[in-house]
């Protein structure tokens, strides 16, 4: 992986994967007692930056690999966004979902025309359901995280921030990471170590899923217990990547542990503040800024808001707690 492979991408999805706006809110920046930054890639299309990495990989393949079609498993995010980027090519898709996803992300994987297979994220195992039924029949297997392609695009979501926080007058700040297995957090890591250096990458995880944070902690992979039973869905992977671990080693700072409460009181406020949708997954990086500032260094934060595919009951729940 190197910068490279990024500003390719970048290429690759021009025109295709939507420039996402920072937002700010002077509420906010007093609620932290920093300045915040939010990058809504909530805005992005299917809801969540995902579709930069599948469109990346998708557009990368072989005419034939096309053809014959492509499979992902995802908890919905990465799944909606492999979808789309292959309807487009007019590639067939397979997505391999947790049959807990949120109703709202297996329903929308549906409507863009992929195949989806449920199973059972506590007794099935997507990585051998996903290699037995590309192997049986012929797809290109996109992982969600652990592919350099996907990485690439992911990555692009950081050339973005460099260019706009350096418009703004923003050399030095902390950047909040919603980090699940590691794909868009090693990608801006290492977009920004090459065209902003001044920005750090700070991952962020829900309780009880701190992988990542053990993993940086120990030098080693280390991994969750649980595979599920956390509001934060789009985050909850068994462990880092064998390619996004390095990555983060080599260029990120500690990790931030946010609450499901304080995910949740972020979704509220993200609304009733920037008037923007995001998921609990999708708001642990603006938890982190809010809530955990006192563990951030730099005067600035910027939070990337990482999808936005919530069910209305979890949004519910949430704006229940602006009252």
């Amino acid at each position: 992986m190197n910068i490279d492979m990024i500003r390719a991408a970048a290429e690759r999805i021009k025109g295709h994967a939507r420039r996402t706006p920072i937002l700010t809110s002077p509420f906010l920046d007093e609620f932290a007692g920093r300045r915040v930054f939010v990058k809504a890639e909530c805005l992005q299309h299917t809801g969540s930056f995902k579709f930069r990495g599948g469109r990346s990989a998708v557009s990368a393949l072989t005419d034939n690999e096309l053809k014959t079609g492509v499979i992902a498993y995802s908890s919905g995010n990465h799944a909606q966004g492999v979808a789309l980027a292959a309807r487009d090519f007019g590639a067939p898709a397979v997505i391999v979902m947790p049959v807990d996803a949120p109703v709202v992300k297996i329903e929308n994987t549906k409507a863009l025309g992929a195949e989806v297979v449920l199973y059972d994220r506590d007794t099935e195992d997507r990585d051998e359901i996903g290699a037995r039924i590309a192997g049986e029949r012929g797809l290109t297997l996109i992982k969600p995280y652990d592919a350099p392609q996907v990485i690439a695009g992911q990555g692009t979501c950081g050339l973005e921030i460099a260019h706009d926080m350096n418009a703004l007058g923003v050399t030095d700040a902390d950047v909040a990471v919603c980090c699940g297995g590691g794909g868009l957090t090693s990608g801006i890591a290492l977009a920004l170590a090459a065209d902003a250096p001044g920005l750090r990458v700070r991952p962020v995880e829900p309780e009880g899923f701190d992988d990542v944070t053990r993993s940086l902690i120990s030098g080693k992979i280390e991994s969750n217990e649980r595979s599920s039973g956390s509001l934060c869905d789009a985050i909850i992977t068994k462990q880092p990547g064998d390619l996004t671990f390095p990555i983060m080693q080599a260029h990120c700072g500690p990790v931030v542990v946010v609450s499901e409460d304080e995910c949740l009181r972020a979704v509220g406020l993200a609304f009733d503040r920037l008037r923007v949708v995001i998921e609990p997954g999708g708001a642990a990086a603006l938890a982190a800024a809010l809530f955990h500032s006192d563990e951030f260094t730099d005067d600035a934060i910027i939070a990337i808001a990482t999808g936005g595919n919530v069910d209305a009951p979890v949004f519910a729940k949430a704006l229940e707690t602006l009252s």
